[in-house]
């Protein structure tokens, strides 16, 4: 039985790494700066908080923006899972977050989550 979960953990953290890197962070900035843009910024706070170094960050933690109670005490730490979960669905997420947008398909979440790790890098 040990070995059923750990086999099935490992299919979930391969099948993981195996959407990012079949993710297209070039499609992903268009979807970026068509869908997000009118409210996030990589650089700089606006309706919603700057992007850039997203990933590692625990939510409600960028500087200078003012959070919803909900995001700074849920302890979410920012990656590949929590933002797919996040961008699915925020308020399953974090419930009492201010965030009313969702990204329907899988494929533009992933190109998304590919875009904001490559500018989490720089």
């Amino acid at each position: 039985m040990r070995g059923l979960a750990f086999a099935a953990a490992a299919a979930l953290v391969l099948g993981a790494a195996a959407d990012a890197a079949a993710a297209d962070a070039a499609r992903g900035q268009d979807l970026y700066e068509s869908r997000c843009g009118g409210c996030h910024s990589l650089d700089a706070n606006r309706v919603g908080p700057a992007h850039r170094g997203v990933f590692g960050r625990t939510a409600g933690t960028a500087p200078g923006f003012s959070y919803s109670p909900a995001v700074k005490n849920s302890g979410v730490v920012w990656n590949d899972r929590t933002l797919d979960a996040w961008l699915t669905n925020p308020q399953a997420l974090i419930p009492g977050q201010r965030m009313n947008f969702r990204v329907a398909t899988a494929e533009d979440r992933a190109d998304i989550i590919a875009y904001l790790r490559q500018q989490s890098a720089r």
